[in-house]
């Protein structure tokens, strides 16, 4: 089997919906969103940003549905949070939540899910070792634009206390983490990844 054909068997199985119809991709978009917003309410407060399940959630999200979906899905989130529905950690919502601490990491999410499908899509979804890389790439990349923003408001020192220190170990577990249920559902589906990146 070809890389693109195992790529494309992967996305398949990742929920890609090329043969759904406009239907289906916007089921999976509401999909996409809902399940965004229940891990942003599963949070440990820790500082200014608080720890939740999104981050892993945006990056399966890319995995799944690969580069252009997966973009839309997060493009289709923060819309629905500036229109003022309920949908990020906390109850804080509408336009103003992009000018607060977290902002930085919303549009991190937009851009790891982009990075991860795309990866995805050019063979970086399968073996244990390619899956590692393009999980921690898409987490690394979630926080550039996280950080920046913190320090535009905080200052350099204050951004890394508050929004990196206290999350790489808990980046690492959820990276992990993340592998394990890749590999779970693709064995699932009689899919079993491979040991060789």
């Amino acid at each position: 089997m070809t890389t693109a054909q195992a790529t494309r068997e992967w996305l398949a199985a990742g929920l890609r919906p090329d043969r759904r119809g406009l239907g289906g991709t916007i089921f999976l978009l509401i999909l996409a969103s809902g399940v965004l917003a229940l891990s942003a309410k599963i949070q440990f407060p820790i500082g200014p940003v608080p720890f939740t399940m999104q981050s892993l959630v945006v990056l399966l999200i890319g995995l799944g549905y690969g580069s252009r979906l997966g973009t839309a899905a997060l493009l289709a989130y923060l819309a629905e949070g500036a229109a003022g529905l309920p949908v990020f950690a906390g109850p804080a919502a509408g336009i103003s939540y992009f000018a607060g601490p977290s902002a930085g990491f919303l549009i991190g999410f937009v851009l790891a899910a982009g990075l991860v499908g795309w990866l995805a899509e050019h063979g970086w979804g399968r073996g244990m070792a390619r899956l590692s890389v393009t999980l921690a790439a898409g987490h690394v990349l979630l926080f550039v634009p996280g950080v920046l923003w913190l320090a535009a408001l905080a200052g350099w020192t204050n951004a890394l206390a508050v929004g990196v220190t206290p999350f790489i170990t808990i980046t690492i577990v959820k990276t992990a983490l993340g592998v394990a249920m890749v590999a779970a559902f693709r064995s699932a589906l009689g899919k079993h990844p491979s040991s060789r990146a």
